[in-house]
């Protein structure tokens, strides 16, 4: 399968800090992405650079086979950027902001409105459209805030924390529109300190912390190289351990063992991630 992004030995300096560590990394055309850490591993750097918005200390990032740069038009013409914060005008309606953020990709006509009317029935928010996006619910805001950023069509989708400070129910309606637009082709990178969202969504997922991605796979695999079962148990300092096994019957095995309560359950990718981050990053 294509490589759409290439990152090569990337680095991002701010004075004596690394945010970006000499990371390199290619992610498949189509593939749903998630870029998992905690707040501080340098997720938000490292998508900054990849959309133009910062260049890097060191190193190149090529999408589609081009050389990033902030005056790059054609890059910026197949990517559509979801930020951390919200980036709605406050005083125009829902369809008044989808309709702005089209013009400035100069989408006029009939073709801006087929355009809004696809983007309002795609993310459920015609019933609201005449709705000011100040007196948008946090969830609704998302949503409007990712319906903006697929106005040009892009072929690449960036979403820095898409979900951050809402609730469950709006984070799963979110969920099914990242997943309708997987399955329309695009590629999706997704940075995310919720473990079950990367794991919910992604084909991929890279586990990045103090400005490196130390591991990089799908989430089965990730878990599978630790080991398929869980023991979880207080030990004699009443702090929790986790032991993983490959085989229910090792894991059986050393939970009989135990002179303590525990629990012995499948391994998921918040163990896997507790596990690499507990870790030293070489």
């Amino acid at each position: 399968m294509k490589h759409i992004i290439e990152i090569k030995k990337v680095t991002k300096k701010y004075g004596d800090f690394t945010a970006v560590d000499n990371l390199s990394l290619k992610i498949q055309k189509g593939s749903f992405f998630g870029l998992l850490g905690p707040n501080g591993a340098g997720k938000t750097t490292l998508i900054k650079m990849l959309v133009g918005l910062l260049k890097p200390t060191k190193g190149t990032i090529l999408i589609e086979n081009q050389k990033m740069n902030r005056d790059n038009t054609f890059i910026k013409s197949k990517i559509g950027i979801v930020p951390q914060h919200i980036n709605l005008d406050k005083e125009l309606s829902v369809r008044e902001n989808l309709i702005f953020s089209a013009k400035l990709y100069k989408i006029k006509g009939n073709q801006l409105h087929q355009k809004i009317e696809k983007l309002l029935a795609f993310s459920d928010l015609k019933s609201i459209e005449n709705r000011l996006s100040k007196k948008l619910s946090g969830g609704m805001q998302r949503k409007l805030m990712i319906t903006k950023a697929l106005v040009n069509d892009p072929d690449i989708l960036f979403l820095d924390e898409p979900t951050v400070g809402i609730d469950v129910n709006h984070r799963r309606k979110i969920w099914d529109m990242l997943k309708g637009m997987k399955a329309m082709g695009k590629t999706i990178i997704l940075t995310t300190h919720y473990i079950e969202e990367a794991e919910y969504l992604c084909n991929q997922i890279g586990l990045m912390d103090q400005g490196k991605i130390f591991y990089c796979n799908t989430s089965d695999a990730l878990k599978n190289n630790l080991g398929k079962f869980t023991v979880e148990y207080f030990n004699t300092e009443k702090i929790t351990e986790y032991k993983y096994f490959q085989s229910i019957e090792e894991a059986k095995e050393y939970a009989h063992s135990l002179d303590t309560h525990y629990i012995l359950r499948n391994t998921n990718l918040e163990d896997v991630f507790y596990n690499f981050t507990n870790r030293k990053v070489q």
